[in-house]
C-alpha cells in the first residue's frame, strides 16, 4: 500500500527536475540582466541594461519585427486551423487516416521546416519552377520574393504551415465535442450548420482556440531557427540578436543578452495575464467559474 502512495511521486521526480533547471535558468537571466555577474567582477543591480537595449533603434526594430511575425503567425495560424478543424469534424475525418496526414507538420522540426519553405518558394524553387512549366510564369524573378525580406512573410508562411494543424489538433477534442452535441442538437431545432458553427459550435471552442494563439505567439516570437534561415539580414529577429549579442567576445557585455532575454520573458508573461484575465471574463460572462 506504501509503494502505490510513493510510485506517483517517483514518477513526478523526472518533472520536477526539469521544472527547477527552468525557474534556476529564469532567476539567472533576470540577475544577469539586471547586471549582476560576480565571476565578471559586476556586483551592482541595475536597470541601466534594460534602458540601453530599449534606447537602441537596431534593438527596437529588432522587437517590432518578431512581434510582426509572432502575431501574423499566430493569426493567420489560429484561423486555418480552425477551418481545418472544423472541416474534419464535418467531414467525419477527425480520426484515422486523415487525421494522422493533418499531425504530420507538427511532427517536423522547425529547420527542416524551414528547408523545406526555401525548396518551395524560393524564386529557383519547386513552385516557381512548376507555374513556368505552366506557362503562369516567364521569368524566375516575377515570382514575388518571399525569403530573406524585411517583411518576413517567408519565416510567416513556414509557421502558419507547421501552427495551423497544431491549432486543429489542439481544439479537436472540444470543437468535435461541442458539435456533436450543442451543435447537433441547434440544427435539430432549425438553425443551419454555418449558423450553428458561428453561433454555438464556434464560441464554445474560442478558448481552446485562444490558448493554441498564445502557444504559437509566444513561441514564435521566441524561435530562433526559423527567422535566421528564412529572414533578413537587417533587422535581424529579436531572438537571433540576442544570441549574437550574447556571442559577443566581452563577456562584460553578457547582461545587455540577458536584458534582452528579460524583456522575451516579460513580453511572455504579459501575453499570458492577458490570456488569463480575457478567459476569465469570458467564463464570468458565461456564468461559469474561471
Amino acid at each position: 500500500m506504501k509503494n502505490r502512495r510513493v510510485v506517483p511521486f517517483l514518477l513526478l521526480i523526472p518533472f520536477m527536475l526539469v521544472t527547477a533547471a527552468i525557474i534556476a535558468a529564469v532567476i539567472n537571466v533576470i540577475v544577469q540582466g539586471l547586471g549582476y555577474i560576480r565571476a565578471f567582477g559586476l556586483t551592482t543591480f541595475t536597470l541601466d541594461y534594460y534602458k540601453e537595449v530599449l534606447k537602441e533603434p537596431g534593438l527596437m526594430k529588432s522587437l517590432l519585427a518578431s512581434l510582426r511575425i509572432a502575431f501574423f503567425s499566430a493569426v493567420i495560424a489560429s484561423i486555418l486551423g480552425t477551418l481545418i478543424c472544423a472541416a474534419l469534424i464535418r467531414c467525419r475525418k477527425a480520426e484515422g487516416g486523415m487525421l494522422t496526414v493533418v499531425r504530420l507538420p507538427i511532427l517536423v522540426p522547425h529547420a527542416v521546416v524551414a528547408v523545406f519553405t526555401v525548396a518551395l518558394l524560393s524564386q529557383t524553387g519547386i513552385i516557381p519552377r512548376i507555374f513556368y512549366a505552366l506557362g503562369l510564369l516567364h521569368n524566375y524573378n516575377h515570382f514575388p520574393d518571399f525569403l530573406y525580406g524585411q517583411s518576413y512573410s517567408g519565416a510567416i508562411i513556414a509557421y502558419i504551415w507547421k501552427e495551423s494543424p497544431f491549432v486543429a489538433y489542439f481544439t479537436l477534442a472540444l470543437m468535435k465535442s461541442v458539435g456533436e452535441t450543442l451543435g447537433e442538437a441547434a440544427e435539430n431545432l432549425g438553425a443551419s450548420p454555418v449558423r450553428s458553427f458561428f453561433d454555438i459550435t464556434l464560441p464554445m471552442s474560442m478558448p481552446a482556440i485562444a490558448q493554441a494563439f498564445l502557444i504559437i505567439f509566444i513561441f514564435a516570437f521566441g524561435g530562433y531557427e526559423v527567422p535566421l534561415l528564412l529572414g533578413a539580414t537587417e533587422p535581424k529577429a529579436f531572438p537571433v540578436q540576442t544570441y549574437i549579442q550574447f556571442q559577443t567576445p566581452d563577456l562584460k557585455d553578457r547582461p545587455y543578452a540577458m536584458a534582452m532575454n528579460g524583456i522575451t520573458l516579460i513580453l511572455s508573461a504579459l501575453m499570458a495575464m492577458l490570456y488569463a484575465l480575457l478567459m476569465h471574463r469570458l467564463m464570468k460572462k458565461r456564468g461559469g467559474r474561471a
